[in-house]
């Protein structure tokens, strides 16, 4: 379950990936089966969130790592090499950033 609070000092990723509006389903797919059969096996991860645009030319993956050097141990497992691989071939281009959670605000009651 995905929670935001500054002090667990998660390191977080937001991948966006550009794809045509007819393979966004299938970007998702390939997405989410990744994430179920390898990510959340793998130490250190907490959660991943995805998104579509509405207008389907954006997928955006929000996952939740312990800590950084968890992240870069999952770039480097073959298994998540290749999920990377498939998703990155079905999409025109991705911008993958870590980032630190740093505020959270919520709506009034």
């Amino acid at each position: 379950m995905t929670t935001l609070d500054s002090k667990d000092h998660y390191a977080t990723l937001i991948n966006t990936f550009t794809v045509e509006p007819e393979r966004a389903e299938q970007l998702l797919e390939v997405l989410s089966h990744a994430t179920e059969e390898t990510m959340r096996h793998l130490p250190g991860f907490v959660s991943a969130n995805l998104h579509v645009s509405l207008d389907r030319k954006h997928v955006a993956n929000y996952a939740q790592w312990k800590s950084r050097a968890d992240f870069e141990a999952m770039l480097k497992n073959p298994l998540a090499k290749g999920h990377m691989t498939e998703a990155a071939a079905i999409a025109t281009s991705f911008t993958p950033i870590l980032y630190e959670l740093r505020h959270v605000h919520a709506g009034a009651p």
